[in-house]
């Protein structure tokens, strides 16, 4: 059996697909210790985070208008996102400094990208819960901090070329790779901003029940898990011979390793986040996963690719999108309330009924998207 993997599997797949295959090279060491540390540090810290929130009072605020099932949730300590976000940054900065390599421009631009958006909801968070202000930031200033944040990733991941070259972002369109529909450097930083706010809505949208988006979210970043260390073994870097199949992506071993940290992460969080929840990630935590996903989507050159693979989030916000513009247009509402898991709260379904229901089309999700991803290798 050991002959057979170690042969037909990797074959073809490049000699840097064979080196990660061994349990005791660098590049499983970095993703293994990424998800553990990144683990660890969101499961022990976010029921210290619990606390600190509890005890200065920093609770959730729940609309009125919202299902009647929800008013027990107020006061529920809030701005859980902190958690996962200091987890993850903790957890990739031990792995590069144990396994002695260097943080890579691909790497350290997600991880800004992360961090950044998941300031502006901190402060969205932080001025609802402080001065009692039900929608937080203004949405002018909201919307500037985003776009402040997505600007300097989008420009920035069109430089820092790495030794080979290549920047951790190409001005061409990509699904599965690159082709060949070059945008230029300006459509390019608007594409950029526009799957930015996108996934960040869209993960926001499906933070509605207890732990819904944090579930969902540990697949997809699995799913880029997956996805770094494929590109790393088909990287055109080690292309056996020339004009070989291969991925022009900087750095995607790095990008593995950020995704397995977010992955580790969000599962330590999930622990407290699930149903009935301990914490909620709030603003903080969902316009960083947001933030999170389309940068490795960009970085990885799988930006059209990411409609799928977080098919959730793109299809709860569809539904407020149809739901404003049929109340818009025919003064008629197509759900009895958006998003769309609030519309089965309204008919009856339980909320655990309703997120292990989205979990498993989520999953669905992200097997089409990898199904597609290996489809593309396989048919070149």
């Amino acid at each position: 059996m050991s002959g057979l993997l170690a042969g037909p599997a990797l074959a073809g797949h490049g000699p840097a697909l064979v080196e990660l295959a061994s349990s005791s090279s660098s590049p499983m060491r970095q993703i293994l210790f990424a998800a553990a540390f990144a683990l660890v540090l969101s499961l022990v810290g976010t029921p210290v985070l619990i606390r600190i929130l509890a005890k200065h009072g920093y609770g959730q605020m729940i609309r009125d208008d919202g299902p009647k099932a929800h008013h027990s949730k107020r006061g529920t300590p809030t701005m859980g996102g902190i958690a996962f976000i200091l987890a993850t940054l903790i957890a990739y900065g031990l792995t590069k400094v144990i396994v002695g390599s260097m943080p890579s421009a691909s790497a350290l631009l997600v991880l800004f990208l992360f961090t950044g958006m998941g300031l502006v909801g901190f402060l969205d968070d932080y001025i609802k819960i402080v001065k009692q202000r039900s929608l937080g930031l203004r949405a002018k200033a909201k919307m500037a901090g985003q776009l402040i944040v997505g600007i300097v990733f989008a420009v920035g991941s069109l430089n820092f070329a790495d030794s080979s070259g290549t920047t951790p972002a190409s001005t061409d369109l990509s699904f599965v790779r690159d082709f060949s529909w070059s945008l230029g450097p300006v459509l390019f930083v608007l594409w950029a901003l526009f799957m930015i706010l996108a996934m960040s809505n869209g993960v926001n949208l499906t933070d509605g029940l207890d732990g819904l988006a944090t579930g969902a979210s540990v697949m997809v970043f699995g799913a880029y898990v997956f996805i770094g260390i494929w590109e790393y073994g088909q990287t055109c870097s080690s292309a056996p011979t020339a004009g070989a199949y291969c991925y022009q992506v900087s750095s995607p071993l790095d990008l593995a390793v950020v995704a397995s940290a977010l992955m580790g992460a969000c599962f330590g969080f999930l622990w407290w986040n699930t149903s009935p929840a301990k914490i909620f990630m709030g603003d903080t935590g969902s316009l960083a996963l947001g933030g999170a996903l389309a940068g490795l989507a960009i970085c990885s050159h799988t930006e059209m690719l990411l409609a799928i693979l977080g098919g959730l989030f793109v299809l709860i916000t569809l539904s407020v999108i149809i739901q404003v513009g049929s109340f818009r247009m025919t003064g008629k509402r197509v759900f009895k309330m958006a998003p769309l898991q609030h519309h089965f709260e309204l008919k009856g379904w339980s909320e655990v009924l309703i997120v292990v229901r989205f979990w498993i089309i989520q999953g669905l999700c992200v097997a089409v998207g990898l199904g597609l991803f290996y489809a593309g290798w396989v048919a070149s």
